[in-house]
């Protein structure tokens, strides 16, 4: 007879553990430093924190200590206390960054308002190139505004010959040519940010407001504005930092007691004390405002606990109000497209045919025929490209990694390496030319024992310190938006780290990491602020090479390469908005498909 087997007490089960050892993919067993250890982060931050201290930080020291060096005293006294003209230059910069801050706000939010919350004729046109200005380099930005509204530029002149008076009409000089300069440039800072925060407000609130009975005054003062606060500190910090920063403008239109083009007289002058003087303060005045915008965003929340809908555009119904709006509109297009229609048009004069005409009066292709034949004249776009694409291949691959560093990983000091690469970014761009040309007129470690100054290396360099944090902010907002889930299951499948980050993790950043760095280059073949200090004449870039064509009085030679850089431009903000269209198409299909 078959018997039963007993059923085992609870007592006799053996207890379920579970398995120490995760599955293969989850623990590294080659050889080297587990993936898994609490070092990792480390050993990946080290080299990173090393290249950041070494082109960004060290040079700051090194400029720090070449104005307290041995003359330190007398150069800090004579700043302080001297004949007035370093504290004439710090006063004038900080107005002139403070009113373009208030002018960019009023023509930035004003057209942010008018195309988001009313829908009248030309709206489309304007709003298809209202960046426009935004796509000019800023040397050709400033020589534009030069050309057309200067004492000897074509609108005064015009307006001259309208009326038949002695002298130009209205010409734009000194301090307010830099303001015109500034205002049209840097306007889209305010508008984008203003547009961004309008399109996603809730306008329950504001409705709600007017229903209980407040002003227009009131709402804007206490629902508007604390809501469009982050967007306006943002714009407000991007436009000063720019207006601190901007050498271009302040040469071109002749003022010369700024910091920046004080710093440039001094190097000149061979006083490089001097000028390290005036870049360390300039440098702090840049730092202490990037420090003091940011905790006055952080003191409070401004977000929306409402759950309305998008906001609709207003019909205008009042037919004088459209007609209005049309004849506006189409000022608005003369007005944005004026600069590149200018830099166009004396692309195609004789040089040395525009004197005292309104217009240049003889016009020729040869211009383009000679910058890419002749190879003096080709050589400036050969360095430009070759010194970009060196420094953007360094953007990529060290913003990127910090970029990683700083979102996924645990470690600490993670707050001072992002603080870094600000840091990068809130130095203007004469600050970084002087910062390099304390820290590497002699060798050192992070030169291998070489003098970079006067050699082809020193311009790359430039160009990575200046543009690093393009690169490292586009990375880091597009794998804010990727879930860390995806890697981490490629990771439990078994492939390594590095598989995981290569395959997974910077497949789908791809898109966002191209746009960083179309910016990065794009700009690098447009740099003029730190090129014009440290370049040579075998390394004079597109940028360098214009200012001297200007000064030797080949308008359209200068022009033609102005117009190669903003085709250049053009292209790359056409490409970089299918990359951000299609990487956003990815990562949906990527969440879809999991």
């Amino acid at each position: 007879m078959s018997t039963i087997p007993a059923t085992p007490s609870a007592a006799t089960v053996p207890p379920i553990t579970e398995d120490p050892t995760p599955p293969s993919g989850r623990r590294s067993r080659r050889p080297g430093l587990n993936v898994n250890s609490r070092w990792f982060p480390y050993v990946l931050v080290f080299p990173l924190a090393l290249v950041l201290f070494g082109y960004v930080v060290q040079p700051m020291l090194a400029t720090f200590g070449e104005s307290v060096g041995v003359d330190g005293p007398a150069n800090w006294a004579s700043f302080l206390t001297g004949d007035g003209v370093a504290r004439s230059a710090l006063v004038t910069s900080l107005l002139i960054s403070a009113a373009s801050v208030l002018l960019c706000g009023v023509v930035g939010v004003a057209m942010a308002f008018l195309l988001k919350r009313f829908s009248f004729p030309g709206r489309r046109i304007i709003e298809a190139i209202i960046l426009v200005p935004a796509a000019l380099p800023p040397l050709i930005g400033a020589i534009s505004f030069q050309l057309l509204y200067s004492e000897t530029g074509i609108l005064p002149r015009a307006l001259q010959q309208l009326f038949g008076t002695e002298n130009p009409v209205l010409p734009f000089s000194g301090i307010a040519g830099v303001l015109v300069v500034h205002t049209f440039t840097m306007y889209p800072f305010f508008y984008l940010a203003t547009s961004a925060a309008l399109v996603g407000m809730d306008p329950s609130v504001e409705e709600a407001a007017y229903n209980l009975g407040a002003s227009r005054v009131r709402v804007w003062r206490t629902v508007l504005l604390p809501m469009l606060t982050p967007a306006l500190v943002s714009a407000s910090l991007l436009v000063f930092m720019t207006s601190l920063a901007s050498y271009t403008a302040p040469l071109l239109f002749g003022v010369d007691r700024t910091m920046t083009m004080q710093i440039y007289i001094n190097r000149t002058n061979g006083d490089l004390p001097m000028a390290s003087t005036y870049a360390s303060v300039l440098a702090v005045v840049s730092v202490l405002f990037l420090l003091g915008m940011r905790w006055y965003e952080g003191r409070r929340s401004y977000r929306s606990q409402s759950k309305g809908v998008a906001s609709h555009r207003r019909e205008l119904t009042n037919p004088f109000a459209r007609w209005l709006a049309l004849l506006a509109s189409l000022l608005a297009v003369v007005v944005l497209l004026a600069p590149v229609a200018t830099i166009a048009l004396v692309a195609f004069s004789r040089d040395g045919s525009w004197t005292t005409e309104v217009i240049p009066s003889g016009y020729t292709t040869q211009n383009f025929v000679t910058i890419f034949s002749d190879p003096d004249a080709y050589r400036p776009i050969l360095n430009s490209l070759q010194m970009s694409l060196l420094a953007t291949v360094g953007c990529v691959v060290v913003g990127v990694l910090i970029a990683y560093a700083v979102r996924r990983l645990d470690f600490r000091g993670r707050g001072l390496l992002d603080v870094a690469v600000m840091l990068a970014w809130a130095l203007p761009g004469t600050v970084v030319a002087i910062n390099l040309i304390s820290a590497f007129s002699t060798g050192n470690a992070f030169s291998f024992g070489q003098v970079l100054i006067g050699t082809f290396w020193i311009m790359p360099l430039a160009y990575f310190v200046r543009f690093l944090p393009l690169v490292f902010r586009s990375s880091s907002a597009t794998l804010a938006q990727l879930d860390p889930s995806l890697e981490e299951a490629a990771r439990n499948l078994g492939a390594s780290w590095w598989r995981a980050f290569g395959t997974v993790t910077l497949r789908l950043m791809l898109p966002g990491v191209l746009a960083g760095a179309l910016l990065a280059f794009v700009n690098g073949v447009g740099e003029f602020v730190a090129s014009v200090l440290i370049y040579t004449s075998e390394t004079a870039p597109i940028s360098v090479e214009i200012n001297n064509r200007m000064y030797s009085f080949e308008v359209g030679t200068a022009a033609a390469y102005g117009m190669l850089q903003v085709v250049l431009i053009f292209v790359v903000m056409v490409v970089s908005g299918r990359l951000q269209n299609g990487g956003r198409a990815a990562r949906e299909g990527v969440k879809w498909t999991a």
